[in-house]
């Protein structure tokens, strides 16, 4: 259907069709919340059209921001000086050098000649930098605009190839004449002491200066960070829908957009890909880039005297030229994460740096949860949120994400090892420096070992524990227990990232943890069979050489161990009434765990609302929202008057919809599955019916019955894979029953310890249960709401709800309901009248189809 503008108010919406009221509704709501700089959370049910509402609000509201810009900067750059520092100008905020042109404090007292004579330096400048900025974007735009007929690009790439195809040609030519000895004889071994003689690798003066000036290049690349969104979300498969709506929608053709993804998804260097393991291709990729730079230093810097150790090989897509070719083009037409990948091998650059590239100039930055909430993931991709937008789409469990990522959790099978291989570490010949922060990390894993109850000098996997069960710990708490208090944490934890033990360790593991010389395999031995049983048999029953080896080819590998070590350090270094050790002690050291647990998850998120000029919660079932504002807003210093709500209800007639109550069963036995009550005779059960189990898919037969389909039950767990992100097909889903009250086990540690922390930190309401009970609850009607949330999918759709449990109908839990559900709930007592309703609906409705 045509493209179509929607007036509301004053703003002017451009959408592929007609929208629905409560898309004109939500647009016009994020419009406002965008241009005033707030905090806004979102409801907008599955079937509502929420992605394109998101999409041509925000892209509306970035249209019009970047208008003002163009007419704000063309009015000084006529004038030719800026505005006055008493004048109440909002519009000198449009500006993306809005913090240079502020006016600087003049201390009191001074000439009025000095003030103005800086008044004036100060509004030269801002002209100048406006001309600056105004000259880039021309020449950005004049680039993607010859891009669009992707002449250049496809030229480029087209000449890459060739020139790449003749260099192997001539280097599989050298090596056969080698091989086969063709007018030459077979090339001697060197004797000791001429390694020196051997002629150095030759670059041509075009290679040599290509090498210097890849700085230049990295520089020239970077460009000025325009005011843009930042859309984020839970898995790929999310983005990919996203950007697919995006291309849909009447920005589709102009908006410049960029997908970020991880090099996991992104790499196209086969070699560094087939390592499997996320950390294992990072830091091959690492790697590859370091090798590069050292390789500008020159031969001058080697030590002649030593055999130079082997270099690993530069990657051939780390290019400049095609990574800013491969940039421009990702810019000049919408494209998701498998365009992109296809985009890089075709020109062979890397798309994991060439999408990175592109963040500065892009306008809509669409990009995975971790890549965003992450402050060192955020800082390493090159993302800056100073006055950016941020969208976060399917948040109903942001608080659970956040939490998640920054807890850690170690084993004591993770920590015993490396002690060992550390042990070998410090008798090589290291560094002052090296041997100091080494000696301080064996120190932390024989304290972590010991504070487990185990023993440094027995086998993990063997020894039993004297002392079993879990304790929890304040982090101050724990560090005293383990006696390490004395250890500067930021020290170690920044030694490990500058100096990247953790990749260094898993090579020296790699090296001698499968052949040891004879003097050190006594010593080790324990050690090694203890490696030697971790590993997962083969068919013929042996065990691989090494945990950190795959025991099939192609199989992923697990990255170093002390990865989890520096992540439960960095842990450590949170402020003590943030988070929480658990201490978890089973019957052997190896099943043994130290668990670090975050409770103030706004900690992290404070960043994010600090440094952007606005941010959207977004997602289909955000109720109850008292979490968002309380643990995350409130404790992230968000004032209650910057957060805007808005929830919307369904697009489809009211009667389309029957939401039920039910409170006894069949023989009027009150229905209520409790933990105590589930084993009681008289609490109803199934009636037997063939029963097909999936694994990894959906079953898709129905039953049959002479010839007639009488319909199929799917059995499913709360939080299982059915929690979210399936639709089913109209005839499909048509009634969702929830069986009790799917609570979290009350007599978790974490539980209880998250409870007792907002009972101390948050305020109790008048007339409110305590917020650590109120927790639960809220966690509980958060799995409902995500449960019985995609029970409609668009306009025409209709279904039952069935809450099949008598707490449903008490007050404070239907208030937790979604709205449109809410309204309609109905309350029966008795399963007679319930079951009638059901029948009714479904035959009506069938019948209308």
């Amino acid at each position: 259907m045509a493209n179509e503008t929607q007036k509301v108010g004053t703003i002017h919406f451009p959408f592929p069709f007609t929208p629905y009221s409560i898309q004109e509704d939500f647009m016009a709501e994020l419009y406002r919340v965008l241009e005033a700089g707030k905090i806004g959370i979102f409801e907008s049910p599955t079937g509502t059209g929420k992605s394109l509402s998101l999409i041509c609000g925000a892209l509306s509201w970035l249209r019009d921001f970047e208008q003002k810009k163009r007419e704000e900067e063309a009015r000084l750059l006529e004038t030719g000086t800026g505005p006055l520092h008493d004048e109440k100008d909002e519009s000198l905020c449009l500006l993306s050098s809005c913090e240079g042109a502020a006016a600087t404090p003049r201390p009191a007292g001074e000439p009025a000649w000095v003030t103005q004579f800086v008044q004036k330096k100060e509004e030269r400048d801002l002209v100048d930098r406006l001309k600056a900025e105004q000259a880039r974007r021309k020449q950005r735009e004049e680039r993607l605009q010859r891009l669009q007929h992707r002449a250049q690009f496809k030229y480029a790439a087209k000449r890459l190839r060739q020139e790449e195809e003749e260099t192997e040609h001539l280097l599989r030519l050298s090596r056969e004449m080698l091989e086969t000895g063709l007018g030459a004889e077979r090339p001697e071994q060197l004797e000791s002491g001429e390694e020196e003689l051997v002629l150095a690798e030759y670059e041509s003066d075009e290679e040599k200066k290509a090498a210097m000036d890849e700085d230049e290049d990295e520089d020239d690349l970077e460009e000025e960070h325009v005011t843009k969104i930042y859309y984020c979300s839970r898995t790929h498969s999310q983005l990919a829908q996203f950007v697919h709506e995006v291309k849909k929608s009447p920005f589709g053709r102009d908006v410049r957009l960029v997908s970020l993804g991880s090099r996991q998804n992104l790499c196209v260097n086969e070699d560094v890909k087939s390592l499997g393991s996320v950390q294992l291709i990072n830091d091959r990729c690492v790697d590859m880039q370091r090798s590069r730079h050292e390789k500008k230093k020159g031969a001058e810097e080697e030590k002649p005297k030593r055999r130079r150790q082997e270099k690993q090989a530069a990657c051939p897509f780390y290019n400049h030229e095609q990574m800013g070719l491969l940039r421009d083009e990702a810019l000049a037409e919408v494209k998701d994460i498998e365009q992109l990948l296809a985009l890089g091998k075709e020109a062979r650059a890397c798309p994991y740096y060439g999408s990175r590239l592109a963040i500065p100039a892009a306008q809509l930055v669409v990009l995975p949860y971790q890549m965003l909430l992450h402050a060192a993931t955020r800082q390493a991709a090159g993302i800056r949120l100073q006055e950016q937008v941020v969208i976060i789409d399917e948040a109903h469990n942001l608080i659970d994400t956040i939490t998640g990522m920054h807890s850690v959790e170690v084993s004591g099978s993770q920590v015993a090892p490396l002690l060992n291989v550390h042990w070998l570490l410090l008798r090589k010949r290291l560094k002052a420096k090296n041997l100091m922060y080494l000696k301080q990390i064996l120190y932390l894993l024989e304290k972590f070992v010991a504070v487990l109850g185990g023993n440094i000098k027995q086998n993990p996997n063997t020894q039993s524990l004297s002392q079993t069960g879990t304790e929890l710990k304040t982090i101050n708490d724990f560090l005293f227990q383990s006696q390490i208090d004395n250890i500067n944490l930021f020290k170690v934890q920044r030694y490990c990232e500058k100096s990247m033990i953790s990749r260094k360790l898993f090579g020296f593991t790699e090296r001698y943890g499968a052949v040891l010389s004879s003097r050190e395999q006594p010593k080790l031995a324990g050690f090694q069979q203890f490696l030697q049983s971790l590993q997962p048999r083969t068919t013929e029953g042996k065990a691989a050489s090494s945990p950190f080896c795959s025991s099939q080819a192609g199989a992923p590998r697990p990255a170093s161990p002390l990865m989890h070590i520096e992540g439960f350090l960095a842990a450590l270094t949170t402020a003590n009434q943030d988070g929480r050790v658990i201490l978890s002690r089973q019957g052997s050291l190896s099943q043994s765990t130290l668990k670090f647990l975050l409770l103030n998850p706004a900690v992290h998120f404070a960043q994010v609302v600090k440094e952007c000029r606005a941010v959207v919660i977004a997602g289909g079932t955000m109720q109850p929202v008292s979490d968002f504002r309380q643990q995350l807003l409130a404790c992230a210093g968000v004032e209650a008057e910057r957060v805007v709500e808005f929830s919307c209800g369904h697009v489809i007639p009211p009667d389309n919809i029957l939401p039920l109550v039910i409170c006894s069963g069949i023989s009027d036995q009150p229905l209520e599955f409790t933990f105590q009550k589930r084993e009681l005779p008289q609490m109803p059960g199934l009636r037997q019916q063939r029963v097909f189990r999936a694994s990894g898919c959906l079953p898709q037969a129905c039953g049959q019955e002479r010839g007639g389909v009488t319909g199929a039950l799917l059995l499913s767990v709360v939080g299982g894979k059915m929690s979210e992100g399936i639709n089913f097909s109209d005839n499909l889903g048509r009634c969702v029953v929830m069986v009790g009250m799917p609570f979290p086990n009350i007599r978790s540690p974490e539980l209880q310890e998250k409870m007792a922390y907002l009972d101390q930190t948050l305020p109790r309401a008048p007339g409110q249960a305590p917020p650590g009970k109120n927790l639960v609850e809220n966690l509980c009607m958060k799995a409902v709401n995500q449960s019985i949330g995609r029970a409609i999918r668009h306009q025409k759709d209709f279904a039952s709800i069935v809450l099949l449990d008598q707490r449903y109908a008490r007050p404070p839990v239907l208030a937790k309901l979604p709205a449109w559900i809410r309204a309609r709930v109905e309350v029966k007592a008795t399963f007679g009248p319930a079951i009638a309703a059901v029948q009714k609906f479904h035959r009506e409705k069938s019948a209308s189809s």
